[in-house]
């Protein structure tokens, strides 16, 4: 009867540094919070391709001056030359498409549609995304002082998250936007104009963010990371800025890609009610309201701006879907 190997202490502690060498770096390496998050979000192919019509209408926007200077483009040009006087209808099929015009003419005065929507962009855009950062800023910083401080500080926030969310907010901005259409602040014309679309649509929707980033700070404020800075002596300004706000960028980035959305979408409205961009300045929502007087007539006027808001707001609400399931896998 043979007698059973002994393995030594020394074959055996070489074991794990063999497995180790001949292992790469990358598979044992690990991973952030970040990366992880980047990597379930590129297994999205639906969000991926949100981001993308994201990034493109972003540059569209951002470069929306030179692509008219290159090629010649100009939303305000007139074209009576296109329209049939008898019918008020663009000449040819499809609103007038052709090379020259891709995306055809409007029928009251011959402008190009593409060079309109493309004008049109970069106002939405900005509008809303400068909304957005008003609401952002406003929201976080008073949403994290009433979930950390609590008691009578939080309850004079929330009332007044509870009285901004009474406003009826549509009326209230086109009382204001009529009552300084003629100048205010040393502006005039369409700076105005864009300066008080993002005062109102940003000052008052910020309860909103500031109700997140409430409920947030109030279970992170538990935490253990956040009493050992206690522990050690962190003040509350410290805390705030150096503790809990690194943990809420994740729910900020994911609701203010769902709120740009919704400021595009106010944007119009009011563009529609004729109490946000005025003309000739090109707005997608300005555009609708001179589509429904001749959409019997021309019923492609109407359908390219309508789907230029479509795409834009379905491209943000896809990535902003993505982000919040990349972020927080639990809210599948």
């Amino acid at each position: 009867m043979t007698a059973p190997i002994e393995t030594t202490g020394s074959a055996a502690g070489a074991q794990p540094e063999a497995v180790l060498a001949g292992a790469k770096r990358s598979q044992i390496e690990g991973r952030s919070l970040y990366q992880i998050a980047w990597l379930r979000f590129r297994r999205d192919r639906v969000a991926v391709a949100g981001g993308i019509v994201v990034i493109l209408l972003v540059l569209l926007a951002a470069l929306a001056k030179p692509i008219e200077s290159v090629f010649g483009l100009d939303p305000n040009a007139f074209h009576q030359d296109l329209i049939d006087p008898d019918l008020l209808a663009p000449k040819g099929s499809w609103g007038g498409m052709s090379w020259e015009h891709p995306l055809g003419v409007d029928p009251q005065y011959g402008r190009d549609i593409l060079a309109r929507i493309i004008e049109g962009s970069w106002v939405s855009l900005l509008v809303a995304t400068g909304a957005t950062v008003l609401s952002v800023v406003i929201g976080t910083v008073l949403g994290v002082v009433a979930g950390f401080y609590g008691g009578w500080v939080d309850s004079v926030i929330s009332r007044m998250m509870d009285t901004f969310l009474a406003f009826p907010l549509l009326l209230f901005a086109i009382s204001i936007s009529a009552a300084l259409q003629d100048g205010a602040f040393g502006l005039s014309g369409l700076p105005l104009r864009i300066s008080v679309l993002i005062f109102v649509i940003g000052f008052f929707n910020w309860p909103y963010m500031g109700r997140i980033v409430r409920a947030q700070t109030l279970s992170l404020r538990e935490r253990e990371f956040v009493e050992a800075a206690r522990s050690l002596g962190a003040r509350g300004p410290f805390i705030l800025f150096r503790e809990l706000l690194p943990n809420l960028v994740a729910p900020i980035l994911v609701y203010s890609t769902l709120l740009i959305p919704t400021n595009i979408l106010f944007e119009a409205a009011l563009s529609f009610l004729g109490v946000g961009i005025a003309p000739p300045q090109a707005s997608w929502g300005g555009m609708l309201t001179g589509a429904t007087e001749l959409y019997q007539a021309d019923p492609e006027y109407m359908i390219v701006p309508g789907l230029a808001i479509f795409v834009t707001v379905l491209a943000f609400n896809l990535l902003g879907d993505g982000l919040r399931d990349a972020l927080d896998p639990r809210s599948k």
